[in-house]
């Protein structure tokens, strides 16, 4: 018995959509690790940034102080204002 050519066509449709899934799945399994891999890297990041900014908040504190005042910071102003 023979299979009709509807038949064939639907058979082989069906082979695709599966392969399609069978891709689309390893697709979002990637997606999915590469989510992972980026909310670390970003995790990382933000230590890495308030790492940064407490060395440039110490070094400007270093910088802003008055030789003559030790331990008061000048504010910024311009001598004579």
């Amino acid at each position: 018995m023979s299979r009709s050519g509807a038949t064939q066509a639907k058979d082989r449709l069906y082979a695709q959509l599966a392969s399609n899934i069978k891709n689309m799945s390893r697709a979002v399994g990637q997606t999915a690790d590469l989510m992972e891999q980026l909310q670390n890297d970003l995790d990382a990041m933000r230590v890495l940034a308030g790492t940064h900014a407490a060395q440039f908040m110490t070094a400007a504190a270093e910088l802003n102080t008055d030789p003559t005042r030790e331990g008061e910071p000048t504010g910024g102003s311009m001598p004579g204002k």
